[in-house]
């Protein structure tokens, strides 16, 4: 028996499925936060409609049920000590009680569709009420919504809601149903539906009456690390047979704890198909003034919720995506270094990835993408470059939203994601931002964050100190461009963004 066997053997490891916008992933970790092993696949991205972004729920579990077992095997990991899950945010599911077969196809968090339900829900309970209560503004983003219309057009759907005969949850719960049989959703993913009481952390039942959501669909609110139950044996082959299933955070929120942010004003932002910046506030619920949602961070056991503010941007590695899928400029995202090195700045050219509107801080869905300032000089090289600083750009602006909320102003940014492996990219944030910029170690913060919760759900970790105290920097970026030219830049990059506003009438 090797070395490796027996430590697994031992339940020495801990592991965390990522279900992912565009894939889902099964990482294996040791005791030092190190990954053992890892397994990722891709799923469908189906586009019925323009604005409408749909997944399909029972293709995303086999994929899930396929990367644990190659994660596992490849790990030589037989004896995990837990498993924990972290999820894209908002994406909907509804499923059926005892067939366990979606009703529907996922509706997914990019989605636009929901602007008439929104409108019934802010007319009904009021959109500074809704706000106060649940942090969130009315946006098409979030779950409850997406539950409310696959209500109304799903036929006979709300007959079965109401009889009990259909579950609603986001792909944490999907997968944890799945896993154990257990209908639940944890804080994070609660505080992301519109739907529930950010400070009491309960359904809210006035705004889910006024949603016409029948309290019979909804999971049970559990802590974010807490033991569910234990993996069925009839899943993922038996490989996670007897595994407690003991955390889930939304993916934001787990990256805000794989990076071991566990005291307010510590900042993450993450950087994948859309980024996602968070400041822990603590056990606080700070309401912001500016534009940024308030969402629960996290929850460990029976003890006090930790809140965050945070600035939600809808596209930035999906816009790399776009350049290489739809416009066909490189054949790669890693290849979008190279080709913005190419020139020396952008041209005059800004594009704003307005695609389903904008984001925090403005929160407008009228808007559609621009690319601002053309000319004949204007080459692909420029256009690639403007493409890596609309990323920067944007979280610039949810910055000083942040900082006009807090009282203590961002001093550092702790990064992660795909896209920070862009030396380019890194370098002009931390360029826009006038503060460093930190990579840690371990890249992989999302899943890291589920594996530190589940991890200290069984016991496998101690306490959160531990967890810091294994935190590492990879690499550092500090600021190197002069006042007047971030601030004349920027100035030309709020114009573009003024461009993308009042496009969509209806």
């Amino acid at each position: 028996m090797t070395e490796q066997t027996s430590v697994a053997t031992a339940g020495r490891y801990v592991a965390a499925i990522d279900q992912g916008t565009t894939s889902s992933r099964c990482i294996v970790f040791d005791a030092d936060g190190a990954i053992v092993a890892m397994a990722q696949r891709e799923h469908r991205q189906i586009f019925p409609r323009p604005g409408w972004v749909e997944h399909d729920a029972e293709e995303i579990w086999a994929n899930v049920e396929q990367v644990v077992r190659q994660a596992l095997a490849d790990a030589g990991a037989s004896g995990l000590a837990a498993i924990g899950i972290t999820n894209q945010r908002e994406t909907t599911v509804v499923w059926d009680r005892a067939t366990g077969r979606p009703v529907h196809h996922a509706i997914v968090w990019q989605d636009t569709r929901t602007g008439p339900q929104l409108q019934r829900l802010g007319a009904a309970v009021g959109e500074q009420r809704l706000r106060a209560r649940t942090g969130l503004p009315l946006a098409t983003y979030f779950a409850g919504p997406k539950a409310m219309w696959l209500l109304e057009h799903v036929d006979g759907l709300r007959e079965r809601a109401e009889r009990g005969e259909v579950l609603f949850g986001t792909m944490e719960s999907w997968l944890i149903w799945k896993l154990t049989g257990r209908h639940v959703t944890d804080v994070t993913n609660a505080s992301r539906t519109l739907l529930m009481d950010v400070r009491t952390l309960r359904w809210d039942d006035e705004i889910r009456s006024a949603a016409g959501i029948p309290a019979a669909m909804l999971p049970e609110i559990v802590p974010s690390a807490s033991v569910y139950g234990t993996a069925d044996s009839g899943v993922a082959g038996g490989v996670l047979a007897g595994v407690p299933v003991a955390s889930a955070l939304g993916d934001q929120q787990a990256a805000l704890f794989g990076q071991t942010c566990f005291q307010p004003g510590e900042a993450k932002c993450t950087y994948g198909t859309g980024s996602f910046l968070l400041l822990n506030t603590g056990t606080s619920a700070v309401t912001s003034q500016h534009g940024l949602l308030t969402t629960v961070a996290y929850q460990i056991g029976d003890a006090p919720a930790h809140y965050a503010l945070e600035g939600a941007i809808a596209v930035t590695g999906s816009l790399v995506q776009w350049l290489r899928d739809n416009l066909g400029l490189i054949s790669s995202a890693a290849q979008i270094e190279e080709l913005a090195r190419s020139v020396d700045d952008n041209g005059g050219c800004y594009i704003v990835p307005a695609f389903s509107g904008l984001f925090a801080p403005h929160w407008r869905a009228d808007a559609r993408g621009v690319v601002a300032g053309l000319t004949g000089y204007i080459t692909k090289g420029h256009l690639a470059r403007a493409v890596l600083e609309a990323s920067a750009w944007q979280t610039r602006e949810v910055v000083d939203a942040m900082n006009a909320d807090s009282d203590v102003a961002l001093r550092r940014l702790r990064v992660d994601g795909g896209m920070t492996a862009n030396g380019l990219l890194m370098q002009f944030l931390a360029d826009v931002l006038d503060v460093p910029v930190v990579r840690p170690a371990v890249s992989e913060t999302t899943c890291l964050g589920a594996a530190y919760a589940a991890g200290l759900a069984v016991g496998f970790w101690p306490d959160l100190e531990t967890l810091r105290a294994q935190w590492r920097a990879d690499a550092h970026w500090r600021p190197a461009m002069s006042a007047a030219h971030r601030d004349r830049e920027y100035a030309q990059w709020r114009k573009a963004v003024t461009r993308t506003l009042d496009w969509v009438d209806d």
